[in-house]
């Protein structure tokens, strides 16, 4: 569920707390949590409503300037309309794995079987890795022209290394967290 920053930073404030979205099904379930910009958020409810029956206040609680703002977000797709009850869930639990820059044993010896197991078809993980640390926000498309590689595909394998907290994005490109230097200076 993708949600506008503006909208986030009100979400994180406590002024914003629904959002609306038409789909030909419900995308999220109550008890979710979503990874954003503004940390975690968990998703309380996810209700269909009539847009008849949208009020101002509604709108207000979604971020919009007026009812119609509200209905004019919704009109340009089909299916229902849901209302998805947001709160702030707490920080984005990556952001302090990946500021972690002391790593045990038992933590190398678990990434180094996460990536094992991500290197078993194909090894591209160390490459990647240096690329990043060597290139730094560099856009994704000419990192993966350096490796030969089409761009969506090299784009999730860099999010699967954000995941371990190895790599975070940058406005533009990639960098190695802190984590992520120390691990690949333990490679070499």
């Amino acid at each position: 569920m993708l949600i506008r920053r503006p909208v986030l930073d009100a979400i994180a404030a406590g002024s914003v707390d629904m959002a609306f979205r038409r789909w030909s099904h419900a995308r999220v379930r109550a008890g979710t949590r979503l990874r954003t910009a503004v940390g975690l958020l968990e998703v309380v409810a996810v209700d269909v409503v009539e847009e008849s029956d949208l009020t101002a206040e509604d709108a207000r609680r979604s971020g919009h300037d007026s009812l119609d703002a509200l209905r004019a977000a919704n009109a340009r797709r089909d299916g229902a309309l849901f209302r998805v009850t947001l709160r702030p869930a707490g920080p984005d639990p990556r952001i302090a794995l990946r500021e972690s820059a002391v790593l045990s044993d038992d933590d190398r010896t678990a990434l180094d079987a996460r990536l094992a197991r991500m290197d078993r078809t194909a090894p591209w993980t160390g490459a990647v890795l240096r690329l990043i640390a060597d290139h730094p926000g560099v856009r994704a498309p000419d990192l993966a022209a350096r490796l030969g590689r089409e761009t969506a595909p090299f784009k999730r394998d860099v999010r699967k290394l954000k995941e371990l907290g190895l790599t975070e994005s940058l406005e533009v490109g990639y960098r190695l967290s802190p984590r992520g230097t120390a691990y690949l200076h333990m490679l070499m």
